[in-house]
């Protein structure tokens, strides 16, 4: 299974080195990241841009099409109520370490991992982001008391978004 701190680390470095694609081999696993616009076909099978904005869709540009431009654009699963710049100075973030699904607990039956004036440590797990039926346990890498909860249960979430906002100790 893929750490998603040493994916965290590799996109960092992508970004770093404007990079555009790395490609990890460990034993039989092998992971591909790419940078960059629209998807592609390769070899008959799609291949999707790790990052692309939802806005973009995920298929191809009709023909003759001017493919999308490229940079930031506003997350549509993005929380509409935006912290201020002065409060968001005093917490530090958790951040997802990549696109897929939100759970706050281990199964729907189960209490959240955490909740608002929780306590955690940098080895709390604090959710779970699932992608592609992978379920990689999200850890708080800080310690301090959860201030905010940004995402909801099973809510779609993007790589970098940020998931919670921490009072550090």
């Amino acid at each position: 299974m893929v750490d998603p701190e040493q994916i965290r680390q590799l996109v960092e470095m992508m970004t770093e080195h404007e990079l555009s694609e790395i490609t990890l081999k460990t034993g039989d696993e092998e992971i591909v990241l790419k940078r960059g616009g629209a998807a592609q076909e390769v070899s008959g099978e799609r291949v999707v841009p790790m990052w692309m904005p939802p806005q973009m869709g995920y298929g191809l540009p009709a023909a003759g099409a001017a493919p999308p431009m490229p940079g930031p654009q506003p997350s549509a699963g993005a929380p509409p109520e935006q912290a201020p710049a002065a409060e968001e100075e005093e917490f530090t973030p958790i951040r997802s370490p990549m696109v897929g699904t939100f759970y706050a607990a281990s199964d729907p039956n189960a209490p959240p991992y955490v909740s608002v004036g929780a306590t955690v440590t940098a080895s709390t797990v604090v959710c779970i982001v699932e992608a592609m039926k992978v379920f990689n346990e999200i850890k708080a890498e800080v310690s301090g008391t959860i201030a905010k909860v940004l995402v909801k249960n099973e809510e779609p979430v993007e790589f970098g978004q940020t998931l919670f906002l921490v009072r550090p100790d």
